[in-house]
């Protein structure tokens, strides 16, 4: 089975943001050597404890200290900017670290409205547009627009030997079927997800049109997951990051990610607890051997090629223990 890591650089209650960026610098280094195939960053703008608002930039600092393992963003968020643009990026980071980079694209605003509207004039209309969006960008990554198009000679310099390879990112029917009809590899968000997951990946692989004559569909399933050496372990690591899921529904998370006694101490509310309970079953946490067979099971039930684990933690030496743990019983 081939495992991946899904950062969103949170930021805990004795970070700052700067200490948070480093510590995701340490965990694609980590990764690296544990033999996870490939590290995506997340995009956020202005949300309280999550460091990163320019994947791109984390993604030159972390190919620079790391030598092999793939990197990407998950997901660059298309809607908020021009598909050229974003084919220069990302063009460029595949020149600097050749056949590793990967452009994971969502059409999430990843923030308020407030931010949404500060970074883009028509974000609506471009969720509306998402589908040409995704056809402009994957025909400058490619150089494929036709010769009557105006931007037929328009190039997304520089052009790496090896381009990054797209994914759509998505939760929903709408995106499987949006990444089948554009041949590309299709990323599911099963942790940030109540829907038929199995249902939507199978519309996906129903329906998936190769852009090159030699291509399959590809699966990624992305999990919330926290494993420690016991059971009673991973349970006590992962309530900081159920506790700071209540808070920010609450807007109360400016703290960041709050330490394993300050979660233990949290008055919650009989609603509260109820949610927490529902949150851990769409959660994998436990020991290593119930994370093996856990991952296993989720991966037959989607039919995944590989899966993506994201991990939130008070402490970032636990969090990189949860995918020492993981990577031991499963990649070992």
């Amino acid at each position: 089975m081939r495992l991946s890591i899904l950062d969103q650089s949170p930021i805990s209650a004795n970070q700052t943001a700067k200490e948070a960026l480093n510590e995701s610098m340490r965990l694609a280094q980590a990764g690296e050597a544990l033999g996870y195939t490939r590290y995506w960053i997340a995009e956020h703008h202005d949300l309280p404890g999550l460091a990163c608002s320019a994947p791109e930039v984390m993604l030159s600092y972390i190919g620079a200290n790391t030598k092999k393992i793939r990197i990407g963003s998950g997901a660059v968020l298309l809607p908020h900017y021009k598909p050229y643009k974003i084919a220069e990026v990302f063009n460029m980071l595949a020149t600097l670290f050749p056949n590793r980079i990967d452009i994971g694209i969502g059409r999430a605003p990843g923030g308020s409205a407030e931010a949404t509207n500060a970074l883009s004039d028509k974000f609506l209309q471009n969720v509306w547009r998402f589908p040409s969006l995704i056809n402009d960008l994957l025909n400058f990554l490619d150089n494929t627009f036709p010769e009557e198009h105006e931007f037929s000679k328009v190039s997304a310099s520089p052009q790496p030997e090896i381009a990054p390879v797209p994914w759509l990112l998505g939760t929903s029917e709408k995106s499987a079927l949006l990444a089948a009809k554009n041949g590309i590899p299709y990323t599911f968000g099963h942790f940030m997800s109540d829907n038929d997951g199995s249902f939507i990946v199978q519309q996906y692989l129903d329906h998936f049109k190769p852009r090159e004559q030699t291509q399959k569909p590809q699966i990624i399933v992305t999990v919330s997951a926290i494993c420690a050496e016991t059971t009673e372990k991973a349970e006590e690591i992962a309530l900081s990051s159920l506790i700071w899921s209540i808070q920010k529904d609450k807007g109360d998370a400016h703290q960041g990610v709050p330490s394993i006694q300050d979660a233990k101490n949290y008055k919650l509310t009989i609603r509260e607890s109820e949610k927490i309970e529902s949150m851990k079953r769409n959660m994998v946490i436990g020991n290593p051997q119930e994370l093996k067979r856990k991952l296993i099971e989720l991966k037959n039930t989607y039919k995944a090629d590989e899966m993506m684990i994201n991990t939130i933690t008070y402490s970032p030496g636990d969090r990189i223990q949860s995918y020492r743990c993981i990577a031991k019983e499963i990649l070992s």
